[in-house]
């Protein structure tokens, strides 16, 4: 099951570039065997600044045609690691080719996009920089394929 990152705006070198390419790096080695991956970043970047509705037109033109579509928001479910590993693997044994995870900008996901989301997943009520979601979902992924693999990097 591909996995893609569609997300507004740019990461740009420095310490959350790196440890998002360090996490992205240990879910493709990790998650190859078990079907999962590769992953890919879909960088959109709204340069008129016309808003959020903008933003999830370009957004939606980054996703994948009829690939699964799970919202990263606020407002979306909140579950722990194993949780969203077994996600991930429902997903893949329905038959899934592709799952798009969508982080919005600074402003968030358009009302109209979240509402065409197959799932919406939320990293706790506290608002987060969209940037760090970014590292936050890589090293998510990774410890899924970590936990569905029995490796060791989870210890729960």
């Amino acid at each position: 099951m591909r996995v893609h990152i569609c997300a507004v705006g740019r990461l740009r070198q420095g310490p959350e570039r790196d440890l998002y390419d360090d996490y992205l790096t240990r879910f493709d080695r990790t998650g190859r065997p078990l079907a999962l991956g590769p992953a890919k970043l879909i960088e959109v970047e709204d340069k008129k600044r016309s808003g959020m509705s903008a933003e999830a037109t370009l957004l939606q033109k980054a996703i994948p045609s009829g690939s699964l579509i799970c919202t990263m928001d606020e407002r979306g479910k909140l579950m722990s690691s194993p949780d969203f590993a077994n996600l991930l693997a429902s997903w893949r044994d329905q038959g899934r080719q592709d799952v798009s995870f969508v982080i919005g900008g600074a402003d968030g996901i358009d009302p109209a996009l979240r509402s065409q989301a197959d799932a919406s997943l939320s990293f706790g009520k506290m608002v987060w920089p969209h940037m760090m979601v970014r590292v936050m979902l890589a090293e998510q992924l990774y410890r899924a394929a970590s936990i569905l693999s029995g490796g060791p990097y989870h210890r729960a």
